[in-house]
């Protein structure tokens, strides 16, 4: 694994176990800015939950747990993919800066939405991702090679010619 996955993944993931706790300890605030969009959703989905703190928390959830397993690197590409679901619409209900009549307020949620989508863009560049399993395998198997090299050059010779010989 390089040493900017090292350091970007926890990066990543850390905003959003931050962010994913502090709604989880105060739902009502968060739900009251998502009122207008959730009653968008479920005029299209009917089915979709009536309760606007649950909706909050169960995204705040998921921004918890994949936050955590992006950090610690597990799962990274399914975390970041989970994380992009829930951040577009976090970012539709908290960071509308296009209903603001206000230049000051429509400025501030301009720049918080321009933050996100740069975050956004990050969880995809982990998505898109998929050569670093296929990196760590080639440097497993160079590691293990060496491995063997090491040890049978210590080997008696007789020993090498059995290991080294079919069976």
């Amino acid at each position: 694994m390089k040493l900017l996955h090292l350091v970007a993944r926890p990066l990543i993931g850390s905003i959003f176990l931050t962010a994913g706790v502090q709604v989880l300890r105060s739902p009502e605030p968060p739900a009251g800015a998502a009122e207008a969009l959730l009653a968008k959703v479920r005029g299209a989905l009917p089915a979709f939950p009536e309760d606007d703190v649950a909706v909050v928390r169960a995204n705040a959830a998921v921004h918890v747990v994949a936050g955590g397993l992006l950090a610690l690197g597990k799962a990274p590409r399914l975390a970041a993919l989970a994380l992009a679901v829930s951040l577009v619409p976090t970012m539709l209900a908290a960071h509308s800066f296009w209903e603001y009549d206000e230049q000051g307020e429509r400025d501030s949620h301009r720049l918080e939405f321009a933050k996100d989508a740069a975050v956004l863009g990050g969880l995809l560049a982990v998505i898109s991702d998929a050569r670093h399993l296929a990196r760590e395998r080639v440097w497993r198997e160079k590691a293990r090679n060496l491995r063997r090299r090491q040890i049978l050059s210590n080997a008696p010779s007789a020993l090498r010619r059995r290991v080294d010989t079919p069976h």
